[in-house]
């Protein structure tokens, strides 16, 4: 497995593009995204699990349940969510691109995110589709990865190659995600691509797998989102012996597409709303994996924590706390805390107890922009690891006024 530059673009045949067409006010921010395959692709992907869920995920739904796609459109700066024409203009964004692209309606994956409850206007999209498709280009990655940007504060994208069955497979993706983001698939949008040639029905079950064990381990505030969906596209082009079952060509290509979602899992962890820093929560030695995921996403939910390592103390208390409260039959007195970063690594909690520790010490480990809480639980074989990020006075700021 490699890593290499070109995001989306990156595997054969895909090309992007990206540019302000007028949705938002703020010109300097793109808002229209645009993503094409030279030939059709197989097509899969898992959704928000939230009751109330834009129009664009009804739409995708209809659109991909034949397995295929061969284009993606998305906008930023209206979620077109609770909106009552809402299906209706997901839909012609759909007719307008694949007009312009001359595929299917139904070839489309269509993606919107934004301020929830607001009409959207298609008269800015319309003119934007013209002007984005003789603009798709190996390039558009980055100007695609910009546009669906809301309150993210760096772009986020990933691109992998490996060998499969003697043919080169390229892997890339982008994703956008800073707040309204908590586990249970995906909260958040992201976006993959490969030229890997692999079942429709092979490639949902990679998809789901990495999903579980990545996007769904992510939470900045507890606040599952409305729109937002994780999809991948396979052209074929690699021309690898086509994946059809879970053989070793398929452990190849889940390792990959695993290793990208935790790239763009962490990215958006890490640029949470507000955010200072990363959690990282290892658990490790638990009873089951179901448990050892409950325990992980349960800390680095906990709005105290997220507080105290925000503010640089080692107040290991919370941690157990929010152990504590985990649903499921686990001991609590074999439980031992430690927390580490670039700076050093310090225990704080054996046997379910404090222990003493150098606090001066801690708090330098902190302080970094990375910091890891490891949970050795001693009841098992099973792990998990969830990431988030701190809780800030900016945080605030920024939901307080997010609409106005």
């Amino acid at each position: 497995m490699k890593k290499i530059n070109g995001g989306i673009t990156a595997p054969k045949g895909f090309v992007a593009a990206g540019m302000h067409c007028g949705i938002r006010n703020n010109q300097d921010k793109k808002d229209l995204a645009l993503l094409y395959s030279e030939v059709p692709c197989q097509a899969a992907a898992v959704y928000t699990q939230n009751k109330v869920y834009g129009a664009p995920i009804a739409v995708t739904r209809k659109n991909i349940a034949d397995g295929m796609a061969q284009a993606m459109i998305c906008n930023s700066g209206n979620a077109n969510t609770c909106n009552a024409d809402g299906v209706e203009k997901a839909e012609k964004m759909c007719s307008m691109a694949a007009e312009a692209l001359h595929i299917q309606p139904s070839d489309l994956i269509v993606a919107s995110t934004g301020v929830i409850g607001q009409t959207l206007d298609l008269t800015p999209i319309a003119k934007g589709i013209s002007a984005l498709v003789p603009m798709l280009s190996k390039e558009g990655h980055q100007d695609a990865v910009e546009a669906i940007m809301t309150t993210d504060t760096k772009p986020k994208q990933e691109a992998y190659q490996t060998n499969i069955g003697g043919k080169t497979v390229t892997i890339g993706a982008m994703a956008k995600g800073s707040g309204m983001i908590h586990p249970n698939m995906a909260t958040m949008l992201g976006f993959l691509t490969t030229d890997c040639c692999i079942t429709v029905e092979m490639l949902q079950k990679a998809l789901k797998y990495a999903v579980d064990d990545t996007f769904n381990m992510v939470s900045v505030d507890g606040d599952t989102s409305t729109n937002d969906m994780v999809s991948i596209m396979a052209n074929g082009l690699a021309e690898n012996p086509v994946i059809d079952c879970e053989n070793e060509d398929f452990k190849t290509f889940l390792m990959v597409v695993k290793e990208i979602c935790t790239m763009m899992a962490k990215q958006i962890a890490g640029d949470g709303e507000g955010a200072t820093k990363l959690m990282e929560c290892h658990v490790s030695h638990a009873p089951d994996t179901k448990l050892a995921k409950a325990i992980a996403k349960s800390v680095i939910t906990s709005s105290l924590t997220k507080a105290a390592m925000f503010g640089a103390d080692a107040n290991w208390g919370r941690i157990l706390c929010a152990i504590g409260y985990t649903e499921g039959a686990f001991a609590v007195d074999t439980i031992a805390v430690s927390i580490s970063s670039d700076k050093g690594r310090i225990d704080v909690c054996k046997n379910g107890a404090g222990i003493a520790f150098d606090e001066d010490k801690a708090k330098e480990i902190l302080l970094q922009e990375e910091v890891h809480i490891d949970i050795d639980m001693q009841q098992g074989d099973a792990a998990a690891t969830a990431w988030g990020c701190d809780l800030t006075y900016d945080y605030v700021k920024i939901n307080g006024d997010y609409r106005t």
